[in-house]
């Protein structure tokens, strides 16, 4: 083995501790498994309080429009993250949004201030009357993932709940050119029920989202991960069972 091998092969202190903590976990597991190994792993060597993540492979042809997969899920616990909204509407829904508990909101003023640079905000919603505003800001808004969208439940006149989920934990995911599905699904500081409360909405919502044209195995592979710790791999098959028993 050469000196560069050697170095590769090396494994350092950390990825040997986590080797430790995970060598009585079989894989697949169970969500509550992998969730209750992730906090152990989390408490015991992350000095930050790192966010559960799940990483989910989709068997669909995501070129086709009709396999797109793109919805919205409210996490039950929350994400632990306070959102900012800003709303860009007209007239009365103005009013609306302020006494909804939006952050930010305006019509033409807001969306010049946002063209000229300014981002303090994480999710921006918009009235389908005011969209047309917005049209100038696609290719800066569009990257970011800012741009209000029917589908993630961003553009709507029900301005109330629209803001009212969001800031209870109402979290967009859609699949990228890969048939991967990437979604944060609260701190790792919140309690194993609070995570699977998240964990078990968030899948329910994947599998309900299926496109009818999807066909054979759905669910290729099921991570759960925290920021910096080791992912889990989820025994797709258990899953729905999982499923039916925490909901039911």
């Amino acid at each position: 083995m050469t000196t560069k091998e050697k170095k590769m092969a090396k494994i350092t202190k950390r990825q040997q501790q986590i080797l430790e903590l995970l060598e009585d976990v079989e894989q697949p597991c169970t969500g509550k498994m992998a969730i209750e190994t992730l906090k152990k792993v989390s408490k015991k060597l992350s000095k930050f309080d790192e966010t559960l993540e799940a990483h989910m492979r989709l068997g669909i042809e995501v070129k086709h429009a009709d396999q797109q997969v793109r919805s919205t899920v409210v996490l039950p616990s929350g994400t632990g993250k306070e959102v900012r909204i800003a709303v860009v509407a007209k007239g009365e829904k103005i009013k609306e949004a302020e006494l909804a508990g939006a952050d930010y909101v305006g019509a033409e003023d807001l969306v010049d201030k946002i063209q000229g640079g300014w981002f303090e905000f994480d999710k921006l919603v918009a009235t389908p009357d005011a969209m047309g505003l917005l049209g100038k800001l696609g290719k800066v808004l569009g990257p970011k993932g800012l741009m209000p969208n029917p589908k993630a439940g961003t553009v709507t006149f029900d301005i109330k709940n629209a803001i009212n989920e969001l800031k209870a934990g109402r979290v967009e995911f859609r699949a990228d050119k890969q048939g991967m599905v990437h979604v944060p699904l609260g701190k790792m500081s919140f309690t194993e029920e609070a995570l699977m409360k998240n964990f078990i909405a968030f899948a329910d919502a994947i599998i309900k989202a299926k496109p009818s044209a999807a066909k054979g195995s759905y669910l290729k592979s099921v991570y759960l991960a925290s920021s910096m710790g080791p992912g889990i791999k989820i025994d797709t098959k258990q899953l729905p069972s999982e499923i039916k028993e925490h909901i039911s």
